[in-house]
């Protein structure tokens, strides 16, 4: 029975952590609809201090959006584990990139499009390895966990480090590290999702008719998700404010995943029941998710297709081949005659130093 209710939990979680991508990832694009429509009508725009977008329907249905997937992952942290939920957060990022390839005309290049498909293949992998039953069920089980000594060092350290970044570092070299801002939102990100992991099992138990507000653990979660957000918000806000967003993206997925699976490793101990092939498939499927989102993002701004890659072949055969086919294909290719022979001369000059050649000269 126990069992059945842990894969029952498992598959509730998943499917709340699925939707809330898609909320997400969705909101994100009525957002922009709505603020574009605006800016066609000659409003003031938001980037200007403008504050019009508050009449345009299609930006309250971008935040109303967001609220909702917002919504469906604090949900979803109480039936399924963080190790599972908090890496199925790159999903929003996909429907975002598809849906603004569709509604936006913004288009996905190859890059763009290979990094999509690696990020659901590492998310699938991912799902099927995760750990599929909850080691806490109750808010006192939720209290003994965070009162274990490995837990205990692992927060403090963070709270070192933390305070370290912000009152040491912060000021010095926060300007010009893209790492300080980023590693301060992604470490305390991982206390936060402690948080709502205890107050999502909080919920749970508060719907089932327990007196969980008199619990003081409940206001202690509360009270320090506040803080944790609020200084997360802050900092992630700093680093979008300085470095390009297309840097910032990818690196705090990382750093904030990575701290969210280590964290949940030290509280639940989840990774004490999995086999070595669901740890092994879990770390590739993180692994792959990581590079789907470095190919996404860092190349976005590459105009390189499937159209492209055949010039990019005969270049590259041009080059192995040597000068004697080059100069065949000029011959062949009137259009292109003038630019290709330009290049052969020049590839000729090359070959002629580097062998020594007083003739180039």
């Amino acid at each position: 029975m126990s069992q059945t209710r842990g894969r029952y939990d498992f598959c509730i979680g998943l499917v709340l952590a699925m939707s809330s991508s898609i909320f997400i990832g969705g909101s994100f694009i009525l957002k922009k609809k709505g603020l574009l429509r605006l800016a066609r009508k000659g409003s003031m725009r938001a980037g200007q201090g403008g504050h019009a977008y508050l009449k345009e329907w299609l930006w309250w249905a971008g935040l109303l959006s967001m609220g909702a997937g917002e919504v469906a992952n604090f949900a979803a942290y109480a039936f399924a584990p963080a190790t599972l939920v908090t890496p199925l957060g790159a999903l929003s990022v996909l429907v975002s990139a598809i849906l603004s390839s569709f509604f936006l005309n913004e288009k996905l290049n190859l890059h763009g499009k290979i990094g999509c498909l690696l990020s659901i293949l590492g998310s699938t992998v991912m799902v099927i390895h995760a750990p599929q039953e909850e080691e806490v069920e109750t808010l006192n089980e939720m209290f003994h966990k965070l009162g274990d000594p490995g837990f205990l060092v692992f927060a403090t350290l963070v709270v070192i480090v933390s305070l370290i970044l912000i009152f040491v570092v912060g000021p010095r070299h926060g300007q010009t590290n893209i790492l300080v801002y980023i590693t301060i939102c992604s470490v305390i990100g991982a206390l936060s999702v402690s948080c709502v992991k205890g107050l999502g099992i909080a919920i749970k138990e508060l719907f089932a008719g327990k007196a969980v507000l008199k619990h003081p653990l409940s206001w202690i979660l509360l009270l320090s998700l506040v803080v944790c957000v609020s200084t997360q918000i802050n900092y992630l806000n700093r680093a979008l404010d300085i470095f390009n967003t297309s840097i910032v993206t990818p690196i705090y997925y990382v750093i904030f995943t990575t701290s969210v699976l280590t964290c949940s490793a030290i509280l639940f101990k989840e990774w004490q029941h999995m086999a070595a092939d669901d740890i092994i498939g879990t770390f590739s499927g993180f692994l792959t998710i990581i590079v789907g989102i470095f190919l996404l993002h860092a190349f976005k701004d590459v105009n390189f297709t499937l159209a492209n890659l055949p010039l990019s072949l005969r270049k590259d055969d041009r080059a192995a081949n040597g000068t004697l086919l080059s100069t065949y294909d000029c011959f062949n290719h009137d259009e292109e005659s003038s630019a290709c022979l330009a290049e052969v001369q020049s590839t000729e000059s090359l070959s002629a130093r580097r062998n020594g050649s007083l003739s180039a000269f």
